[in-house]
């Protein structure tokens, strides 16, 4: 046999399989359709997005994968199809820190999928207050960043909002150096976040030492104002170039190869458990010695791992603090219910602002 009629062979088959999955995918959304159909039924207000569900999905779809497809490749085509067949059953709205193209919007696009609008906000609280007053289902927020820490606004926030924290985001943060045109001789501006500056600090001295760095609202504004300003540059992501129309002058300039954001998934609802999850919470306790530690010994008493905690200032006096706890587990799994009515009965105010499944992609 020829190798032309191999490869024939091959494409034959490949389109044979083809037709298959497209089957298997109109299949697929015909179901999410009846789910839709059954849960109206019975509740004018179903909700339709299940963070818990998706997790547990994505979940599977790795653990059973035997390649040649990587587990991460799989696991967004997968999120991609949950994204179509969830918008067959009610269309999701999505706020987030802005303007277009953000990393913030690219987190709400790798958690949700690209089949759910997306809408950008001014500020974080902007945000916040976008899916309070149910002008969307849910929001999208940076929390911390791998190298840099905290993003205090958001903590902030939490601190008088009902809302929850519905899941969580992980992101790989790969910055560019962005221009209308020329090269780096031209460049005497560089507009950027002022954490995205620091986190390019050391590229920056090397490269562009007598750059001037001004720092902006996000990334994306730095973008439109490099595309809008001479001998200007921008430090924004790849999707960023393409929306503004500048030339990327230099990828990657990030000075910590693993430069990660975790961003946080707000909404109105409970989420169930997932079997691997994460419970946030906000705490205070008396200002005296020993005070934290005796507040959050049920943690240790019960197994409990706590994976993060960060102090903010609680605006009710000076030198009063609050702590931003992370724990694993779930908030209805029983030894996390035993702690936490521990922590209650010793913390001066307790508020639980979520359990949501860990971070699947």
């Amino acid at each position: 046999m020829s190798e032309e009629q191999q490869l024939a062979q091959i494409r034959d088959r490949i389109d044979d399989l083809d037709r298959q999955i497209h089957d298997l995918l109109n299949a697929r959304a015909q179901a999410a359709r009846e789910v839709a159909q059954t849960k109206l039924a019975s509740d004018t207000q179903a909700v339709f997005y299940r963070p818990e569900r998706e997790a547990m999905v994505l979940r599977a779809v790795k653990e059973r994968n035997q390649g040649p497809l990587s587990d991460e490749a799989v696991a967004r085509l997968f999120r991609e199809i949950m994204s179509e067949c969830l918008a067959l059953q009610m269309p999701l709205k999505v706020s987030f820190l802005g303007p277009e193209g953000t990393f913030t919007q690219a987190a709400a696009i790798k958690h949700f999928g690209h089949a759910v609008t997306t809408i950008p906000m001014a500020a974080i609280s902007d945000v916040f207050q976008e899916v309070e007053g149910g002008g969307c289902h849910y929001g999208v927020v940076p929390v911390e960043n791998s190298s840099e820490g905290v993003v205090s606004h958001t903590l902030d926030m939490f601190l008088n909002s009902p809302l929850r924290i519905c899941g969580e985001v992980t992101l790989r943060i790969h910055h560019n150096l962005l221009a209308a045109d020329g090269d780096l001789s031209d460049v005497d501006v560089i507009y950027s976040h002022q954490q995205s500056l620091a986190q390019c600090r050391g590229w920056l001295d090397r490269h562009l030492p007598g750059g001037e760095r001004v720092p902006v609202g996000s990334n994306a504004e730095a973008a439109k104002r490099a595309a809008k300003t001479p001998r200007s540059a921008a430090i924004a992501s790849a999707t960023a170039a393409e929306i503004y129309g500048l030339q990327v002058l230099a990828p990657h300039i990030e000075d910590e190869a693993g430069n990660t954001t975790r961003f946080l998934v707000i909404g109105q609802q409970t989420v169930p458990a997932s079997g691997d999850d994460k419970t946030s919470l906000l705490l205070s306790t008396d200002n005296e010695a020993g005070g934290l530690y005796r507040l959050l010994a049920p943690l240790a008493e019960h197994g409990i791992s706590m994976s993060r905690i960060e102090s903010r200032p609680s605006r009710r006096g000076h030198w009063d603090y609050v702590f931003f706890v992370d724990i694993l587990g779930h908030c209805d799994d029983a030894v996390v219910a035993e702690a936490l009515l521990a922590l209650r009965r010793r913390a001066g105010m307790l508020k639980e602002l979520g359990s949501y499944p860990k971070a699947v992609v």
